[in-house]
Order: C-alpha cells, then structure tokens, then sequence
C-alpha cells in the first residue's frame, strides 16, 4: 500500500461488518485485483473510486462470489464468506446493484420488484414505494419506457428486496444518465444513508461519491493506494489530481 495512506486497515477493521483481506483475483490467468484489503463499518458509505479499469467492479464481484478470489478473506460480520455462491450471500444478507442497472424492461415496475421480493420471505414490497414515491406512481408502467433515473431507483429497490439487507453493493448508480438526474440518484442513495443502509459505492463519479460517503478508499490497476475519511480526500486537491485526474 501507498505511504500515503491515512487510517491503518487494522483499525478500520475493528467491528467491520464488510471486510476484504488480501484479496487476489484473476480473470483466467490474468491477475486484476492485488492484495485489496478494505473494511465497512456499520451505517457507513465507503466509496471505491478510481479510474475505469481499475477494478472496482471486480472488488464487488469478488465480495459477491461472482468472481471468486483466488486468496485473501472476505468475511462478514467475522464470518468467512470468500467463494461462497452469490445466491448463499445474498440470503446471508449482502444486496448488489449492478452496473447498467439490468433490469427487466417488458415487465412493470411492480412485476421487477416481486420477482426480487420472490428470493426471500420476510420483505413486501409496501415499504418500497413507500420510500420511493415516484415508483408508487408507476407500478403498472413497463420498465423499459421509464427515464434512466427511474430505472435506477427500481435498479436499488429491487436490492433493498428479498432477505434482511445488511450491506448494499451500488456498482456505478449515475452511469450514463444526466446530470439533474444524478442529483435524483444522490438523494435517494442519501436518504438509504439517513435510513441506516450500510454501502459500498462504486463510481467513476469521484464528487458525487465522495460527496455521500464517509470513507474512501482509491484502487489503481488492482491495487489499494490510499484510504481516508472522504471529506479529508475530497478536500485535497493535489491529491484527487494525482489519482483520479479532476
């Protein structure tokens, strides 16, 4: 890890609901994720910035099972969870909100969120429109005729579904959509904050996730290279230069 990092992983870690400990993951025979190590506190936003291509996706898809590391731990709630199947993790409480939102465009707004609620047997989808008006408003409507903002807020209510959430993976939530509907996209994902939900923001959006999260971490080809409270990095303008270009 970088010298410059601010806070050792070792107290990070401490009562970590999430954590990733030396993480390898390869692609075939191609390594991309070296040594990553990161940690998740109750009610936090941690955000994983950096440039495309630097792994981000790959560190969700490793925590997911999706990709499944090759060595290193991920353990939740001190649990080792590393290969388990994505289906095993979801129930054990881990949500994940993938990139390009992929949801099911011919079916209604209401339809999207009952095959989500079918995976497990203890949410209805009440407290879903509850949080998310503009859904409310749009249960019969197909999902592929919503604006991408919309799609994305099914895309998360579709995550918060299913059994107990603990941790919500958000891969990319303002990717491709215009910037008044990103501000959409940042409230909702503030209210989960203001709601408890503990996350993990992946965003190629460096301000916007930044903005929201109380920890970053900044990962360059596979590798963590600095970690601080976001406030601390968003304020450091050399520094935000240096890794992520803006």
């Amino acid at each position: 890890m970088s010298e410059t990092l601010i806070t050792s992983e070792s107290d990070r870690a401490t009562n970590a609901v999430l954590q990733m400990d030396g993480i390898d993951t390869y692609y075939q025979n191609g390594q991309v994720l070296f040594d990553v190590s990161l940690s998740v506190r109750p009610g936090e936003i941690v955000a994983l910035v950096g440039r495309n291509g630097a792994g981000k996706t790959t560190t969700l898809r490793s925590i997911m099972g999706l990709t499944p590391p090759r060595s290193g731990q991920v353990l939740h709630r001190g649990e080792d969870i590393t290969g388990q199947g994505p289906d095993t993790i979801r129930r054990n409480g881990i949500s994940w909100v993938p990139e390009e939102r992929r949801i099911f465009p011919d079916l209604t707004v209401e339809e999207n969120l009952r095959i989500a609620q079918s995976s497990g047997d203890d949410t209805d989808t009440s407290f879903v429109y509850d949080r998310f008006p503009r859904l409310d408003e749009r249960r019969g409507q197909l999902a592929g005729t919503m604006s991408g903002g919309e799609q994305q807020m099914l895309a998360i209510a579709r995550g918060l579904l299913g059994p107990s959430l603990d941790v919500l993976l958000l891969d990319e939530p303002s990717e491709g959509l215009a910037p008044s509907i990103v501000k959409d996209v940042a409230e909702t994902i503030r209210t989960l904050k203001d709601d408890g939900v503990t996350m993990i923001l992946v965003e190629q959006n460096a301000e916007m996730a930044l903005e929201l999260a109380d920890y970053a971490y900044v990962i360059q080809t596979g590798e963590i290279v600095y970690q601080s409270d976001a406030d601390q990095f968003r304020s450091n303008q050399s520094l935000m230069q240096q890794y992520l270009g803006v």
